[in-house]
């Protein structure tokens, strides 16, 4: 398979073609958080805590790196000042579902009220019951801050039964869900 060199924070990184930013950064001791990401699953790039500043010639431009496969001769910074800034919104949206980032970012509260304190949204049980379960019992309803994760009511017994996307859930809510109601 063919490589492609580029530069991630001032260090020249060599990556199979067709390795995600995150995965080459991961691979070279360069940390990007994430919440959204698991080997089980397909990159999607839903959290966007792994946004990363990528410069392409004379464009720059801010990328999902979970999702953005490494280019030859590409720069990529990981933790520029609109980086930041965009991380610190996101751990806004999140709270309190992140206060581990939130200390490291300097974010104390949030000006957002999110419905469900224990779900940070990152879609990573929904995937996986689709991808790899392939029951469909757990999805996203609503947008934006009315947004929230479900369990279909038809298929919620055998989704208590399976519990193969507790381990993935970082939030603790389909883990609460569960206990709840069955």
């Amino acid at each position: 398979m063919s490589t492609v060199t580029f530069q991630m924070n001032d260090k020249t990184i060599q990556a199979e073609k067709g390795t995600t930013l995150l995965k080459a950064a991961r691979e070279n001791g360069i940390t990007i958080p994430s919440m959204c990401n698991s080997d089980k699953v397909k990159p999607y790039g839903a959290c966007r805590l792994c946004m990363v500043e990528v410069t392409k010639g004379k464009r720059t431009r801010i990328v999902a790196s979970c999702v953005y496969e490494a280019e030859e001769g590409i720069v990529v910074r990981t933790d520029t000042e609109e980086v930041r800034k965009i991380r610190r919104m996101i751990i806004e949206l999140l709270w309190p579902t992140v206060t581990g980032l939130a200390k490291e970012y300097g974010v104390e509260s949030s000006r957002f009220h999110p419905k469900t304190v224990d779900c940070n949204l990152c879609g990573l049980c929904v995937r996986y019951c689709t991808e790899v379960r392939k029951l469909d019992a757990v999805f996203f309803k609503g947008r934006g801050l009315d947004r929230e994760l479900c369990i279909l009511p038809e298929l919620a017994k055998e989704c208590s039964f399976c519990k193969e996307c507790h381990s993935l859930c970082s939030g603790g809510w389909i883990v609460h869900q569960a206990g709840q109601t069955f």
